[in-house]
């Protein structure tokens, strides 16, 4: 394969950064089925934040980064990777639909010894299992791993983080054969600064990063339940693992709320998995019954400790830290759990303008200290920076304030709590 042509199916925090990236070395078209997504991207606007927006104008300037919503535009791309979404559905069954559908896009597009890469989380096997015979059939009588080939390259973008980024970490790559894993190192290699990997197999790679997320979600249960019983003991967590820490071995990790589109969802995934194989998924699905419910524990230990029907400023209500990323927060569950305690929650985000069926705070207005309590959920470096100038004035004398992840443990005794 000489010449190189790449399409990027899906232009969200993994595809835009991505697709971005490689074109600075390739020719790229990034591909997305959202018409509002695709005009904002053409005017270098990014709703996610993960890119910068002179370097998304300048490489389609120069020509090399097209961005469409048209199948044709694809036609002839002789390396396509997919990065659309994989989450669970109400049962909390892992969701192929997206996959499925961008199979679809590319299936007709398929020529002989073309490539096709997917950096989706699944399950192991997902890839060849599902994901090839669906591009079988929606291709010109073409047969995978004979007349196109599959290779697997897991997304690990952090979003919000601006250290590990897309062109710094390791990168993990696989392949049906050896031809195509060679065509990938190619490309991988020239994306990151990091290290490319490569794994023994397409199942490897997948159950790779199923098994990183989901680790992470079980060490967070694990903190989180330490955290319930420091409470009733009335010690800090937060005094107890800087005490650990002194230990050479022991992990570094916090409690909070699990939230987003990758820790919470994909250890269903690996369940599923199990399950299939006719293996109890005990300890990932005891990890995420503890972390979804740490809404309720934290919502109760707010409704103790301030008055019936209180007035709560409830700051930041994304997934996670510095994104704008509203899927599976966790804050807004633990805000409509408030309000069925008859409170009333005001919410700030510096990160959302207005949320309907929430009422928001208005900074412009000069309000007074009319709060009973202050329920810090994510902290922003916008709050960290800002909040005793502009948001801690707002709570009355004898009002509480709930930092849930112990940013301000060092500055507060009295009417404080944290995890």
């Amino acid at each position: 394969m000489s010449e190189k042509n790449i399409a990027v199916l899906g232009l969200g925090y993994v595809g835009l950064p991505l697709a971005l990236e490689l074109s600075l070395t390739l020719n790229v078209k990034g591909f997305d089925v959202n018409n509002n997504r695709i005009n904002q991207l053409r005017k270098g606007i990014d709703s996610t934040l993960e890119v910068d927006p002179k370097k998304l104008i300048n490489q389609q300037k120069n020509k090399k980064l097209l961005i469409t919503k048209s199948q044709k535009d694809l036609k002839n791309c002789n390396i396509f990777i997919a990065t659309v979404p994989t989450p669970i559905d109400s049962k909390r069954k892992p969701d192929f639909t997206a996959l499925l559908n961008v199979c679809k896009v590319i299936g007709p597009l398929l020529k002989k010894k073309d490539i096709v890469v997917f950096e989706s989380t699944v399950f192991p096997g997902a890839t060849e299992e599902i994901c090839g015979p669906e591009l079988e059939k929606h291709s010109k009588k073409l047969k995978c791993g004979e007349d196109f080939f599959l290779g697997y390259s897991p997304e690990r973008v952090n979003p919000g983080d601006k250290i590990h980024t897309i062109d710094k970490i390791n990168k993990v790559i696989s392949g049906q054969n050896k031809q195509v894993e060679k065509e990938l190192f190619k490309i991988y290699s020239k994306l990151t600064k990091g290290k490319v990997f490569l794994a023994k197999s397409i199942k490897v790679a997948e159950a790779a990063k199923v098994i990183e997320n989901s680790q992470r979600d079980i060490n967070i249960a694990f903190i989180n339940e330490v955290s319930k019983i420091c409470n009733k003991i009335n010690i800090s967590t937060y005094d107890v693992l800087e005490a650990s820490l002194t230990k050479w071995n022991f992990l570094n990790f916090e409690p909070g709320l699990v939230g987003g589109h990758c820790i919470g969802v994909d250890p269903y995934y690996l369940a599923e998995k199990a399950n299939s194989l006719k293996i109890a998924p005990q300890v990932i699905l005891s990890g995420r019954k503890t972390n979804d419910q740490m809404v309720k524990f934290i919502g109760k230990q707010i409704s103790k400790k301030i008055k019936k029907k209180a007035n709560i400023l409830f700051l930041g209500i994304t997934f996670k830290e510095d994104v704008p990323d509203l899927r599976n927060s966790k804050s807004l569950e633990l805000i409509n759990f408030l309000k069925k305690q008859k409170h009333k929650v005001i919410i700030y985000d510096p990160f959302i303008n207005k949320l309907k069926d929430f009422q928001n705070l208005d900074l412009s207005k000069k309000e007074k200290a009319i709060f009973d309590s202050l329920v810090l959920s994510v902290p922003h470096s916008y709050f960290l920076n800002e909040f005793k100038k502009k948001f801690l004035p707002l709570l009355k004398p004898d009002g509480v304030f709930f930092d849930i992840k112990g940013k301000f443990r060092n500055d507060f005794s009295e009417n404080y709590w944290s995890l």
